[in-house]
């Protein structure tokens, strides 16, 4: 009783209106032919495969994985939706034509991702951490090691896994304990365990190749010590041949809250066969860029969840009868009104709104960045928007799950006792979302990410850019009628913004804990001024669009629903900013349950 359609017309809207997609991308020689007719086609096709091959799985997929024997077996239907999936070339959507990819560029899989994360989360984990190890490969790969693992993972004939964690090493990898004795022949056998491993095992594919961070017997203590391998579930030589059984094995699969479609495995490497993957000592480097694709991947998690959950409560609320509205019956020819006219259901589904249509410009805007980063012709222009996708990929991740969550509520709680009814589907949205502000870096991480390495040590250098932005925008929209309170608010934020990072270096001059206390409320008020920046590009889209009246009025309500609502959030977060960490690390560690 749940349902999903893609929402391919807002997508457009964003892509075409918004965000103008077609010009940057016809300015990068990669993508040049990249036009519009092109890309209606892809979202066209991309929304088919979600709506009809893998959204009918969705409420089915929650009876979860089977293990046996070392095997994962999927939910029904879920290894023959992944075959049409590598059968359609999706799997290498953005890999270059070279290795067997379309090479689109990366705001069209963004814009996927999101299809498939509203369609079926879980299914969609199992193809997740492929583009992460393409990347990494392409990256750090030997000239064999590209020729051998990359073609049969962009043509979805295996997939591929990140192996960080361990039972007693979650975030601090410096204390991982995987070993990598090397063999004299090139090869190293591996061996330890690693925890909560997406898809490292199932039954869609004849290979899992593995990407294994591990020390060699003379690694420097800490993260300096760190290598990267690749360890594939059946050996490979260096012709590409796949050979026998690795000593790798799934020891078991995690018993879950959610997301129970998808395979969260332990792994046992028992002197696995392993290759090198990049320079000894540097893997952290390697998993990085495989972490930072797969942290923006999540954040689109979080904003599929977030259009899954806001369209069926929407459905819902236009359906359900209760009561009366508070000026009378809004509906005199029905027993009660729908849910919709009371207001603070009107309250939960244009939050569920905001928070889908604003972050989708947020999220799409960062990929495009992506695009820019990775195909354009000048160097500092590609530094440039390398350095605007870095400071965005926390509050993406941080913000949009973080919503989800929020919004998976809102949504159970418009069903009243029905959400709770797991035939109706809302409670398997929550239980979902709750994941995504955990894994690839919990919420505090992406926080401490922002506020650290993205902005402090970076001398503040992607915010400023995205200040600018906002600045070069709230100029040239300054006559716009429609966007005149929202464009004062935007600037005031802007400015706060700014001055809110000159507290915090300064807080953080002098006392070590200042930047971590404030970085959780800094990631909050980021995220909080670029939706408003997006809702504000949304309404100034709308108005030059030949779109009617009604589409036009329902994106200059929302907007102001969002800046009236949602925005003075902000507030909160900046008064925690200012207090400074006193109020947390007053207390000694052993007086924090004093009296409790």
């Amino acid at each position: 009783m749940n349902a999903y359609r893609s929402p391919q017309a807002d997508l457009r809207f964003v892509i075409h209106e918004v965000l103008a997609a077609a010009d940057t991308l016809a300015a990068l020689p990669a993508h040049a032919q990249t036009g519009a007719d092109l890309i209606d086609a892809v979202l066209e096709e991309s929304a088919r495969f979600c709506d009809q091959v893998i959204a009918p799985l969705y409420q089915g997929g929650d009876a979860g994985c089977t293990f046996r024997d070392g095997e994962v077996s999927a939910p029904a239907g879920f290894r023959e939706a992944f075959r049409a999936f590598a059968e359609g070339g999706w799997s290498g959507i953005t890999a270059p034509e070279g290795e067997g990819g379309q090479g689109l560029p990366y705001v069209l899989d963004g814009a996927f991702k999101e299809m498939i994360n509203g369609a079926n989360v879980a299914w969609g984990t199992f193809p997740l951490l492929g583009h992460g190890a393409i990347e990494s490969l392409r990256h750090y790969g030997e000239d064999w090691q590209k020729a051998a693992f990359l073609q049969p993972l962009v043509e979805g004939r295996w997939t591929g896994t990140m192996c960080l964690t361990e039972p007693h090493c979650g975030t601090d990898l410096g204390l991982l304990k995987t070993r990598a004795e090397p063999l004299g022949d090139g090869r190293y056998a591996i061996s330890g365990q690693k925890i909560f491993i997406t898809a490292g095992e199932h039954d869609f594919t004849p290979n899992i190749v593995h990407l294994v961070l591990a020390r060699l017997p003379d690694a420097p203590p800490g993260v300096k010590g760190i290598s990267l391998f690749v360890v594939p579930k059946f050996k490979v030589g260096r012709d590409g041949a796949m050979g026998g059984r690795n000593a790798v094995r799934c020891g078991s699969i995690e018993h879950k809250m959610g997301l129970h479609g998808s395979a969260t495995c332990v792994m046992n490497f028992d002197e696995a066969e392993g290759w090198l993957l990049g320079p000894p000592n540097k893997g952290l480097a390697a998993m990085f860029l495989m972490m930072n694709s797969a942290r923006l991947a999540v954040g689109i998690q979080g904003l599929g969840l977030i259009e899954r959950a806001w369209q069926n409560a929407l459905a819902y609320a236009r359906d359900r009868l209760q009561m009366r509205a508070p000026a009378g019956p809004a509906y005199p020819d029905k027993p009660a009104d729908p849910l919709i006219v009371h207001p603070d259901i009107r309250r939960m589904l244009l939050t569920c709104r905001a928070f889908a249509e604003g972050g989708r410009v947020l999220s799409l805007y960062a990929w495009l960045k992506a695009d820019v980063a990775a195909h354009a012709s000048d160097a500092a222009e590609r530094a440039a928007a390398e350095t605007v996708v870095g400071f965005l990929t926390p509050i993406c991740k941080g913000l949009l799950t973080e919503a989800a969550v929020e919004c998976a509520y809102h949504a159970q709680q418009v069903y009243g006792g029905h959400g709770y009814i797991a035939e109706w589907g809302m409670e398997q949205i929550a239980r979902d979302a709750r994941i995504t502000t955990i894994y690839e870096g919990t919420t505090q991480i992406q926080a401490l990410d922002l506020i650290g390495r993205k902005t402090l040590l970076a001398d503040g250098a992607g915010l400023k850019a995205v200040l600018a932005e906002i600045g070069a925008f709230c100029r040239m929209e300054a006559d716009n009628p429609a966007l005149a309170d929202l464009l004062s608010a935007l600037t005031d934020r802007a400015d706060q913004w700014a001055r809110l990072t000159r507290t915090i270096a300064g807080q953080a001059a002098g006392d070590p804990a200042a930047a971590p206390a404030a970085a959780f409320d800094y990631l909050f008020y980021s995220g909080y001024v670029m939706l408003a920046w997006c809702w504000a590009q949304r309404v100034a889209a709308a108005e030059r669009s030949d779109r009617g009246e009604s589409f036009k009025r329902a994106q200059r309500e929302v907007a102001a629903f969002y800046f009236a609502r949602i925005l003075p959030r902000a507030d909160y977060h900046a008064a925690c900013i200012e207090a400074g960490p006193a109020p947390l690390m007053a207390l000694a560690d052993d007086e924090v349950g004093a009296g409790a």
